[in-house]
């Protein structure tokens, strides 16, 4: 009639490229025992993703062989450390009468993606003059939901196409 003793250790895990992880009841299981024998360990949740990242509480399970069981909660840490994928594409501008063109962050991304969500993109230059006519680099920074973040380079092309005004 004695129930076995669950003892349960705090586990760190990443989520994978999917946004997904997934644990075992022995990975937190930290030597439980019985006065006879334990027949089943197991836990209330096996899976975590995105909206789990921080932490979690665990049950773990504890079953003998005679039907007695005792429970204890390990604290489960999800982080996400995988930096999103940041992809850029080029762009030919042209400079308007004022002699001024502008980009935004959404021109040079070119399909970004991370296994959890996006939250920001930005860039380091959006506006251009005569000054820039020509080849001009620009980096897209792309940060997800959870901080990591990653960049790319985008070759940003300025035209003046505008002529000059001839006065006689």
């Amino acid at each position: 009639v004695i129930p076995p003793t669950a003892i349960c250790q705090n586990l760190t895990i990443q989520l994978d490229a999917s946004g997904q992880a997934s644990i075992t009841a022995a990975q937190v299981d930290n030597g439980s025992f019985d006065n006879c024998a334990i027949d089943t360990i197991f836990l209330d949740n096996y899976n975590f993703s995105c909206s789990n990242v921080g932490s979690n509480t665990v049950t773990l399970t504890v079953v003998d062989v005679n039907g007695n069981q005792s429970t204890c909660t390990s604290t489960i840490t999800v982080q996400d450390v995988i930096p999103p994928t940041a992809i850029c594409q080029n762009l030919t501008i042209q400079l308007d009468a004022s002699v001024q063109a502008s980009i935004t962050a959404g021109q040079v991304n070119n399909g970004s993606f991370d296994n959890c969500a996006i939250d920001t993109i930005f860039l380091d230059n959006y506006n251009f003059s005569c000054s820039n006519v020509g080849s001009n680099t620009v980096t897209l920074t792309v940060v997800d939901v959870n901080g990591n973040q990653s960049t790319c380079t985008s070759t940003i092309t300025v035209q003046d196409v505008i002529p000059p005004t001839a006065i006689c």
